[in-house]
């Protein structure tokens, strides 16, 4: 682990993420990148005007301020920060960035977002689970010491699956966490014997190559079995895979993955299938 993005936006939810990857960063001599998404129109900055071209310079130095007191922590202390301004607020950009740094994670914090809002906009945090390609560790509220000692990762037991346990593996073991593994039953056209599942975890364990303990949770929704099940076995932190969906694919299908990370309040991290 030695590269960290952290989306920035000034909120006490970015600043618990930036706690959360500070204390990362301590355990393991990381980098901590501190992006922040200057909204500006391509056509502001792209003019030649003089009085736009002076507006354009003062939006940035006042966000380079900003950044720079946001980032006057005392949990920053010995921790190597890089700031980042960038210009547009899209979100695949982060993924850009985290890229071009090798990033290891993205740490981010998140409010939620409920009903209609939900629906047509989404919350920034399910934007950025959408398009990156790198694990998203999802904080809500404010944790002084982030040590989880118990990581729940829940999947469908199918192929596609496999690299993000690998993945979930590697972010449990560098957080020093127990990794426990879930599938969630549910009933109607979803639901699988004792027996049907029973062969799913084998086939599954054939795949990665060792034997896992799996357990079988019971709910109406996944999301809830999930949520639940994190709850009922004291998990600090919940892993799960996503499939990233965008577009029409992801109004109509969604994305459990995102919908985890948006309503639960213990820290989720994603994993693109």
């Amino acid at each position: 682990m030695k590269n960290i993005v952290v989306p920035v936006d000034f909120s006490s939810q970015s600043e618990y993420a930036f706690k959360v990857a500070a204390s990362i960063a301590k355990k393991h001599g990381a980098t901590l990148y501190a992006l922040h998404m200057l909204e500006l129109s391509e056509a502001l900055i792209s003019s030649n005007e003089g009085v736009q071209m002076q507006h354009t310079v003062f939006l940035i130095r006042l966000a380079e301020k900003r950044l720079k007191e946001f980032l006057d922590k005392p949990f920053l202390k010995d921790v190597k920060v890089v700031p980042i301004i960038k210009h547009f607020k899209v979100f695949s950009e982060i993924n850009n960035v985290a890229k071009e740094h090798n990033a290891d994670l993205i740490v981010m914090g998140s409010h939620g977002s409920e009903g209609l809002k939900e629906i047509f906009v989404g919350s920034n945090t399910q934007k950025v689970v959408r398009h990156s390609d790198i694990p998203v560790l999802v904080i809500k509220e404010e944790i002084d010491d982030f040590n989880p000692s118990q990581m729940v990762f829940a999947c469908d037991l199918k192929d596609e699956n496999i690299h993000a346990f690998q993945r979930a593996k590697y972010i449990a073991e560098i957080f020093s966490a127990e990794l426990r593994l879930v599938y969630v039953n549910t009933p109607g056209d979803a639901f699988l014997s004792t027996s049907e599942i029973q062969e799913k975890i084998v086939a599954f364990c054939d795949k990665v190559g060792f034997e896992l303990l799996i357990a079988i949770y019971n709910d109406y929704s996944v999301e809830n079995g999930v949520l639940n099940f994190g709850a009922d076995s004291g998990a600090d932190i919940i892993g799960i895979p996503t499939h990233g969906r965008k577009g029409l694919s992801h109004f109509f299908l969604g994305s459990i993955g995102e919908d985890v990370a948006n309503h639960s309040t213990l820290p989720v991290v994603t994993f693109k299938i």
